[in-house]
């Protein structure tokens, strides 16, 4: 015979269910705290509890997020700083890598603090990282002599859209093939 449940829920073990659903979500991707936020948030908006009035479980979700932050489960800074690197690993600009970090609702004082870090340890980061976009695309000064001039728009365009500055893109179209290929060397 199964037993039939008709138990109520508590607010203490909706509170532990919600834990237990971030601790799997944090387990899985290493979220942001309002990334998990915003999935504990569509978690619940997709459970149908009487018990439990909408406008209290962001008020639940903020408990469970303030909580798992002090126990260091989640860390902003920390987040925001991996990312950053492995950002900057793939050939990402600055720009590209504050966008990213701001639509993952990671906090504006740790993305200043990253950036900052980014720049004390790297002055000339989106060069860099522009000479790897080229590298990993083709374009620019890795292309042939002859058909730099005909796609220089193009990959001019290609670089910003890639989030580097002018300015950038036209000190890495206009490097020689020489010292582009010692850059290379040394990355």
């Amino acid at each position: 015979m199964i037993p039939i449940k008709n138990k109520k829920k508590t607010l203490e073990v909706t509170v532990e269910e919600m834990r237990n659903f971030a601790f799997n979500y944090i387990e899985k991707f290493a979220p942001s705290k309002q990334q998990l936020k915003t999935y504990l948030l569509k978690k619940y908006l997709k459970y149908k509890n009487p018990n439990i009035k909408k406008s209290n479980i962001s008020d639940l979700i903020d408990i469970v997020t303030e909580d798992l932050e002090k126990s260091k489960f989640i860390n902003d800074k920390f987040y925001s700083e991996s990312k950053a690197k492995n950002l900057i690993q793939r050939g990402s600009s600055i720009n590209k890598i504050r966008n990213y970090l701001i639509n993952k609702g990671v906090g504006e004082k740790y993305i200043k603090n990253t950036i900052d870090l980014i720049q004390t340890n790297n002055e000339d980061q989106d060069f860099f990282s522009a000479i790897k976009i080229c590298r990993k695309k083709r374009i620019g000064p890795s292309r042939d002599e002859a058909n730099r001039s005909l796609f220089y728009k193009k990959d001019i365009g290609i670089l910003a859209r890639a989030g580097f500055d002018f300015e950038v893109s036209k000190r890495v179209m206009e490097i020689e093939k020489d010292e582009y290929l010692k850059i290379i060397n040394l990355l």
